[in-house]
């Protein structure tokens, strides 16, 4: 598989009370990775995804298709 086939998975990167950053994948159940910066946390998320996935080929688990979506909410403050 190239890079061009490989699927692309969703990642969400929160900020913690701390200021470092977390991220996890929404089609990738438990796969998670902790950051300095929102940089550093999606590099370390590109790591646990390639991690998690080669664990599941290991073990004959299915690769999740990717169906997580995104969008970003404007809201306006209450009256």
């Amino acid at each position: 598989m190239s890079a061009t086939d490989a699927p692309s998975y969703l990642i969400v990167i929160e900020q913690a009370d701390d200021g470092g950053y977390g991220a996890w994948a929404p089609d990738l159940p438990g796969c998670v990775a902790l950051g300095v910066t929102i940089e550093d946390a999606e590099q370390q998320m590109r790591e646990a995804i390639a991690f998690h996935l080669e664990g599941l080929r290991e073990h004959g688990e299915p690769i999740p298709a990717p169906t997580a979506v995104a969008a970003v909410m404007v809201t306006t403050p209450a009256a």
